[in-house]
């Protein structure tokens, strides 16, 4: 499996999982914990993946992103937060939830 597939096959479990450690990333990848290491710095350049150190640490994937989901871009979002100020009533609502769903998780710019 090359790289790119890997991180891949990585984000996809991460996204089903939500978190993983990065021991047992490697173990299931069959590759050393330096490369899972790799990998990880690779993914969190391009996708909502972060990690955290200590007790329940690890690696973790933004809640509320999934691979294949389209996602506003940051000035789409700023345009529709805008509109949405002028907005009333179930108007409202509807753009709230528009924002909901697309809005990229946690504010993070892709």
């Amino acid at each position: 499996m090359r790289a790119t597939e890997r991180r891949m096959a990585i984000l996809e479990a991460l996204c089903e999982r939500r978190h993983d450690s990065v021991e047992n990333l490697a173990n299931e990848f069959n590759v050393s914990v330096r490369t899972i290491k790799y990998d990880i710095e690779a993914l969190i350049l391009t996708y909502p993946v972060y990690t955290t150190q200590g007790n329940g640490g690890g690696v973790h994937v933004v809640e509320g992103y999934y691979i294949g989901r389209k996602y506003l871009k940051p000035s789409q979002e700023a345009l529709l937060q805008k509109l949405k100020e002028s907005l009333v009533g179930i108007d409202c609502k509807t753009m709230e939830e528009i924002l909901k769903t697309f809005a990229l998780p946690t504010g993070r710019e892709k």
